[in-house]
């Protein structure tokens, strides 16, 4: 392939980058979105292998590198459920983020990337940067692969005088950069650069071990981003072109996606990048109040009974409903309320679940109308004029501590107003606090019931309970 045709194949699956990311941003076009990124992709994989710099030779390692990586990446799609995609996406950044870093160290030993001069200055910046990012978007994505499966608590790790440590780290970031660039050989400089590398280590895992639990889906939508300018900066140390671009894309969306978020729940989007967000109260210090009272738990028949006597009816998803895999039991008990002549809608909290968009996904899944399915904005007000609220598996997203007590550690961040509603039923497996690990006031409320068992089951039980 002629460097003409392979610079034309770039620019077309540019074009299909930027449409996939146009489709994706609504539900109804995202199956198109998807095929679009696939088709791009591949066009972008073929130019490349079939290029002008790939030299016959190195056929067969590459072809051996597709095999395994799309078998790898086959069997991940096959095995991997929905509740383990927010887990599997931040393995994935890690993983660009560690090509990034050992693209640098090739690109800085490699005798045919030698320059002299200003090329050389820039040649090093870059590998420098591309390293940087690379490495802190490595380990901050397997510090949050860890806290969204279980195996690091969701808690955060307050160190003291955490932000000076930061400063620290970024100084000496800064300075052994200028040791790396005035090196006269590869020798030297290769020693600023491995410092450099651990520096970036150990700040990519303090930045997210210092994020709390309820903040994780702003956390991946953060390393998506760096994830991307990793892939920027790799495509800047190999010269080219569609690296740089798609790069470029997927971090400034990320970069949008992140600060959305942020601004939905209230916070502050350079606190993300010092890595301090969601890790302390908004206001006054001490611990968190108590909620005071007793819970009352009903049973699945008299749930039934609730929903077939009311009017109108809010659903609002959670993590627990994706682990129970039960939307598509949600969606029959939809249908037999809508046929019933009940208005039922969804309320979707933007970090509801553990990724953004987690549960529009599901949800889709179990071809829900997409025009029930509202944000937190468009719902919020209608609440009072709601007979029945059923929460399912959700827990700090409803917690109207974030909205009354000023030491809570989720204090300021928007929730949905439930507890508003005539009725508010919140299913849940047992009383334990959810991912941000703080109890919820919402369960001890006079106009609150409480639905105790796996929520598939009960569902279940439900829908039985509204057909007989």
């Amino acid at each position: 392939m002629s460097a003409n045709l392979a610079t034309v194949s770039y620019i077309g699956a540019t074009i299909l980058f930027i449409l996939s990311l146009g489709g994706l941003s609504h539900p109804e076009t995202s199956r198109r979105g998807n095929f679009y990124g696939m088709a791009g992709m591949a066009i972008a994989v073929l130019a490349t292998v079939f290029g002008p710099r790939v030299t016959p030779s190195g056929y067969a390692w590459i072809i051996i590198a597709l095999v395994v990586g799309g078998s790898i990446g086959l069997y991940a799609a096959k095995k991997v459920k929905m509740t383990e995609m927010p887990e599997l996406v931040a393995l994935m950044h890690s993983f660009v983020g560690l090509a990034a870093a050992l693209v640098g160290f090739a690109s800085y030993v490699d005798p045919a990337l030698h320059f002299e001069g200003i090329e050389k200055i820039i040649h090093e910046v870059e590998i420098y940067i591309g390293i940087l990012i690379g490495v802190v978007t490595f380990a901050g994505s397997l510090i949050a692969f860890g806290k969204l499966n279980g195996k690091i608590g969701g808690k955060p790790l307050l160190l003291p005088a955490r932000h000076w440590l930061n400063l620290a780290m970024l100084l000496l970031v800064v300075w052994y950069g200028r040791e790396f660039i005035n090196a006269k050989d590869i020798s030297e400089g290769m020693t600023p650069l491995i410092i450099m590398t651990i520096i970036s280590i150990l700040f990519g895992f303090h930045m997210v071990m210092a994020i709390g639990g309820a903040d994780m889906p702003v956390v991946v939508s953060m390393l998506n981003s760096y994830s991307g300018w990793a892939a920027s900066a790799t495509g800047f140390m190999l010269n080219n072109d569609l690296l740089i671009v798609t790069g470029a894309l997927v971090g400034s969306s990320g970069a949008i996606l992140s600060y959305i978020m942020c601004k939905a729940m209230n916070r502050h989007f350079i606190s993300v990048i010092a890595g301090g967000f969601g890790a302390a109260p908004a206001a006054a210090s001490g611990a968190a109040a108590q909620p005071e009272g007793e819970v009352t738990p009903l049973s699945s028949a008299e749930t039934a009974e609730l929903l077939r006597e009311a009017k109108s009816v809010v659903i609002v998803p959670g993590y627990g409903m994706a682990v129970a895999q039960a939307q598509h039991t949600v969606n029959e008990i939809v249908q037999t309320l809508r046929a019933k002549g009940a208005n039922v809608r969804f309320a979707i909290h933007p970090v509801a679940g553990r990724m953004p968009g987690h549960m529009n996904v599901l949800l889709a899944e179990a071809k829900v109308p997409y025009d029930i399915v509202l944000e937190m904005d468009e719902i919020n007000e209608d609440f009072p004029d709601t007979d029945v609220v059923m929460v399912i598996g959700a827990n700090d997203i409803v917690n109207p501590g974030a909205e009354d007590d000023p030491s809570s550690p989720i204090a300021g961040m928007p929730v949905l107003q439930v507890w508003k509603a005539q009725t508010s039923i919140v299913m849940k497996r047992s009383m334990a606090s959810g991912y941000a690990g703080v109890d919820n006031p919402l369960f001890y409320k006079e106009n609150n019931r409480m639905l105790f068992g796996d929520a598939k089951k009960m569902l279940d039980e439900v829908l039985v309970a509204l057909k007989a």
